[in-house]
């Protein structure tokens, strides 16, 4: 029996409107991640200026972070995920002026994963915080399916005492202050790139994931006051940190591109792969805003211990272009610099 069309009871589809998604992009530490964290974070009613923040006010303050490893590979020239771990936690507490007191850690292990590799991880984690003069006091581990976490992912989180007269944040820049490195840049980004790609570049490479807090513990015992803001130049590299810092603080940062260390190393795989150094991540140097009037004795004591021995000033904060970075280049032009777009290295830290 045949039915009647009926164009009333006709219906059209609807087009599926495709959501938005989460891209690797967004965990770069560039333009995206932003944007990520300022639609996030005041949903829990925050900022995301600091990878840190004081939780105890008063003496002595306490400081508290938490941070999240997926690199891949696990293990690679200079380190591996269970010291990177230890490392980034450190630093970031250090840079909010803390000496580390104590870590929490968390595996997520896939099923499969050989039981050998989990206790290396261990052994490293246990060895990089007895390195750090800090304990791991508490921590959780679950195992997955497998295929669902890629073999291994940690997760940290680490309390700090502030040190006394310690005051670095990221919206305390000012207007002349120096800005100082504390080394050469583009070193992790380049030895996990190479490792994880089979470049080669390795054999001459190492990461620089390393501890930082007894850096930061002179810069304050020189500068006393004067070290207005610290920040470590991971994801997204150096280029990403300072443009955070510049919008936080509402300044212009102008930079000397002949003032910047990159190793040779790292120009001609950068030059090869066609990326900017500036974008590469670090896991062992820092950049910091200090007064003009203690910047110098600030860069020498820096340059008296391992981790800061190759510290440079590396340009000046200005009133002018606020929350923007220019480069003065070799050739005597100036060029803009910009935040990491998109996902240059994923799976770095």
């Amino acid at each position: 029996m045949s039915t009647a069309y009926d164009p009333i009871a006709a219906t059209c589809p609807v087009p599926h409107a495709e959501g938005e998604r989460v891209l690797l992009g967004h965990g770069s530490g560039g333009q995206l991640m932003a944007e990520l964290l300022a639609d996030l974070t005041p949903r829990l009613g925050a900022r995301a200026t600091e990878d840190a923040a004081v939780v105890v006010t008063g003496a002595p303050e306490v400081v508290m972070s938490t941070d999240g490893f997926v690199v891949t590979p696990r293990f690679f020239p200079g380190g591996d995920i269970g010291s990177l771990a230890v490392h980034g936690t450190v630093n970031d507490l250090a840079m909010m002026g803390a000496v580390p007191v104590a870590l929490s850690l968390a595996y997520i292990v896939e099923e499969g994963l050989p039981l050998e590799e989990l206790r290396r991880v261990t052994t490293s984690v246990a060895e990089a915080a007895r390195g750090c003069d800090v304990r791991v006091v508490t921590g959780d581990t679950k195992v997955v399916g497998r295929g669902a976490a890629d073999g291994l992912y940690l997760t940290t989180t680490g309390i700090g005492i502030r040190l006394p007269g310690a005051a670095p944040a990221a919206a305390n820049g000012r207007p002349g202050d120096a800005v100082l490195l504390s080394g050469p840049i583009g070193l992790h980004g380049v030895t996990i790139l190479s490792t994880r790609e089979g470049l080669g570049f390795e054999s001459e490479l190492t990461s620089d994931s390393r501890p930082l807090h007894r850096l930061v513990a002179a810069m304050i015992t020189a500068g006393r006051c004067g070290v207005h803001v610290m920040r470590d130049p991971t994801r997204g590299g150096l280029a990403s940190a300072l443009n955070e810092l510049a919008a936080a603080s509402e300044v212009g940062v102008e930079l000397e591109e002949s003032a910047v260390p990159v190793p040779a190393q790292v120009a001609a795989a950068c030059d090869l792969l066609g990326l900017d150094p500036l974008h590469v991540a670090n896991e062992g140097c820092l950049v910091a805003f200090v007064d003009p009037a203690r910047a110098g004795e600030v860069l020498a004591a820096m340059r008296e211990l391992p981790e800061g021995a190759g510290a440079e000033r590396i340009g000046t904060v200005v009133p002018d272009h606020p929350g923007r970075v220019v480069m003065r280049t070799l050739v005597g032009s100036r060029r803009v610099v910009d935040m990491l777009v998109g996902e240059q290295l994923p799976r770095i830290c």
